[in-house]
């Protein structure tokens, strides 16, 4: 049986899978981001808010 120590280093292939996991959670979030910004530009459309418009859509600009 293989012992593992708090503090002792890990094998490669947990930090590469920790990697992974994070860049599919910030690809996710990225997504999430994304469309809650398109949602909203449809909306200051439907509102006919200029200003609001021009704010997000620069913000979904500097995201993509």
């Amino acid at each position: 049986m293989e012992k593992k120590l708090l503090n002792s280093p890990q094998h490669s292939e947990e930090y590469t899978d920790a990697a992974v996991a994070e860049m599919f959670l910030n690809n996710v979030l990225l997504e999430f981001k994304k469309e809650k910004i398109r949602k909203e530009i449809d909306q200051t459309l439907q509102d006919g808010n200029k200003e609001l418009f021009l704010k997000l859509t620069e913000e979904l600009k500097k995201i993509s």
